[in-house]
């Protein structure tokens, strides 16, 4: 069967866009890039071949980033991939018991303020990597710091090279949207990378770089030991958190795509 060459098009922006943000994900998760990447390829190969919805892309999410990173600090990196295979079974024994349908009894406010509260620790994390800063470990610390943080952020070259550069990509996504139609067919996020990664070398910015080595290298299977952690009650409620706001997150985005068109339905 022929591919659109529309699909084409559209699958390659899909790359471009998530390539870096699964990077950056990765990164504010408190996880090697490498991991980002390896994740975002697997995910896209199983997801691309079990679609559920006509008009959803599956890629790299930041509302589980502050679960992830907590979930790296307090039980070491290794668990990381034992708790996401345990999340996942845990989904797919929900979705053969059609408990998805028990999602819509949960008030959008509750997500929404769920959500909320999960970007703005985010955002506060990120505001220190804008200046070239360590971020606290807490959420609370986070934001507990930003005044000491914003006084850091002049300090020196580097800091001020890194804030000047974050600055200038943020302005790059906002006002994307008064460029010229043809250029706008590139999607905001993209034109901000390419461009900021552009400035940043050949003004030869004083700023630190994702280092990425082999993703081979970093792939290490858990082993009979780490799989035993799931007997912790810790372990536990953090694979029963991942498994809810990941599924809440999925269905309710499907939800507010199914109703911005009247084509087939999200199963």
């Amino acid at each position: 069967m022929a591919v659109p060459r529309e699909d084409v098009g559209a699958s390659l922006v899909v790359f471009l866009v998530a390539l870096p943000l699964c990077v950056g994900v990765a990164v504010a998760s408190g996880v090697p890039a490498e991991l980002g990447l390896i994740t975002g390829i697997v995910g896209g190969l199983v997801t691309g071949l079990l679609p559920g919805s006509t008009l959803q892309v599956s890629g790299p999410a930041a509302g589980l980033t502050v679960l992830v990173f907590e979930a790296v600090q307090a039980h070491g990196l290794p668990m990381l991939g034992v708790i996401v295979l345990a999340a996942g079974l845990l989904q797919l024994l929900m979705g053969a018991l059609r408990l998805g349908r028990w999602f819509r009894a949960t008030s959008v406010a509750v997500v929404e303020g769920m959500l909320a509260g999960i970007g703005l620790v985010i955002i506060a994390g990120q505001l220190y990597a804008l200046s070239g800063q360590q971020a606290p470990a807490s959420g609370l610390g986070k934001l507990a710091g930003l005044p000491q943080a914003a006084a850091g952020a002049l300090a020196s070259p580097q800091a001020v090279a890194s804030l000047a550069l974050g600055v200038g990509t943020l302005l790059i996504l906002t006002g994307w949207k008064r460029l010229p139609g043809r250029l706008r067919a590139i999607p905001a996020a993209l034109g901000a990378v390419v461009l900021a990664t552009a400035a940043s070398y050949l003004l030869s910015l004083p700023v630190a770089t994702v280092e990425i080595q082999g993703l081979l290298d970093a792939v290490h299977l858990p082993g009979a030991d780490t799989f035993g952690g799931l007997l912790s009650v810790g372990v536990i409620g953090t694979v029963l958190a991942f498994t809810l706001i990941a599924s809440a997150e999925s269905l309710f985005s499907a939800a507010a795509v199914d109703r911005l068109h009247d084509g087939p339905r999200t199963r």
